[in-house]
C-alpha cells in the first residue's frame, strides 16, 4: 500500500508509505493519494489532515523510473495532468485544514505538495529542494505559483534555477513553512497541531481557507468584498454563538464544527 490512512479525534492522518525509494511518487501511489483526499474531504468526521511519510524522506517527487519505461510509463504530460495538478487542486480546494508534517528531503512535487498544505511543520532535518532544473524541467504542482508568493520572486527563481537545498530552519525564516522543531518531537508536535485544529471552528477555518484562496488571485477591492460576505456566513455558525458565549462567561469553548 503506497498510501496508508487512520483516523483519530477528528484527524485523517495520510502516510506516504514507500520509503524504499524515499516516497516518490508512482501512479499507484499518486492515484491512491487522490483517493485519500477525496475520502477525507467527503467524511464529516475528518475535521483535519496529516500528511506524514515512512522513513527518513518526506516525497523524493517523481520515480523517473516509471517515466523512463518505455512499455508503462506516462508521458510527463500524462503525470502532471492526472496525478499532480488534480493533488494541488484537491490540497487546496479542501475545506478543511491540512497539515504536512516534513521529517526529512522533500524535493520536486513532494516539495511543492507540502507546500501546498494549509500549514507545514518540519524537522530540524528536513529540506526542501526544488530539483527540476537538474533534469531540465519546470518546477510543476504549483510551485512557480505558490513559491513566489511565500518567498517572493526573487528568492523564488534563484531557488528554482540553481536547485539549492534549503535547510528547515532557513525556510522558516524566509517564510517558506511555518514551525521547525527537533526530529524527535516532529510526531508529537504534528498531531498535536492537528488534533488542535479538529477542536477549533470548522467552519470558520474552512471560510478562512476560501479567502486566503480568493487572495491568491484578488485585488483589494474584491478581497473585502469576499471577505465581507464570508464573515456573514461565519458569525451565523453554531461555533461562532458558542465562541463569545465562552468568553462572556468567561469559560473554554466546545466546538462542534458547524
Amino acid at each position: 500500500m503506497p498510501i496508508k490512512t487512520s483516523l483519530s479525534n477528528g484527524v485523517m492522518n495520510i502516510v506516504f508509505a514507500r520509503p524504499g525509494v524515499m516516497n516518490s511518487f508512482n501512479r499507484a501511489m499518486a492515484l491512491s493519494f487522490q483517493k485519500a483526499l477525496d475520502s477525507a474531504d467527503r467524511n464529516p468526521k475528518v475535521r483535519a489532515v496529516l500528511i506524514s511519510a515512512e522513513g527518513k524522506a518526506f516525497c523524493a517527487g517523481q520515480d523517473l523510473k516509471e517515466i523512463i519505461d518505455e512499455e508503462n510509463g506516462l508521458s510527463i504530460k500524462n503525470l502532471v495532468s492526472e496525478h499532480y495538478n488534480p493533488i494541488i487542486l484537491k490540497l487546496r480546494s479542501m475545506e478543511k485544514p491540512i497539515i504536512a508534517s516534513v521529517g526529512g528531503v522533500a524535493a520536486g512535487a513532494g516539495a511543492n505538495i507540502a507546500l501546498a498544505c494549509d500549514i507545514v511543520i518540519a524537522s530540524e532535518k528536513a529540506t526542501f529542494i526544488q530539483a527540476f532544473s537538474q533534469i531540465g524541467l519546470i518546477p510543476d504542482s504549483g510551485g512557480t505559483f505558490i513559491l513566489p508568493r511565500l518567498v517572493g520572486l526573487a528568492r523564488a527563481t534563484a531557488l528554482m534555477m540553481m536547485a539549492e537545498r534549503v535547510s528547515a530552519e532557513d525556510a522558516v525564516s524566509m517564510g517558506m513553512i511555518w514551525k521547525c522543531v527537533p526530529e524527535n518531537a516532529l510526531e508529537s508536535a504534528s498531531v498535536s497541531l492537528a488534533e488542535k485544529l479538529a477542536k477549533m471552528p470548522s467552519k470558520g477555518l474552512a471560510l478562512t481557507k476560501k479567502c486566503l484562496n480568493k487572495a491568491l488571485f484578488s485585488n483589494l477591492v474584491a478581497q473585502l468584498d469576499y471577505e465581507e460576505e464570508m464573515q456573514d456566513e461565519a458569525g451565523k455558525t453554531n461555533d461562532f454563538r458558542e465562541g463569545v458565549m465562552a468568553f462572556l462567561e468567561k469559560r473554554k469553548p466546545e466546538f462542534k464544527g458547524d
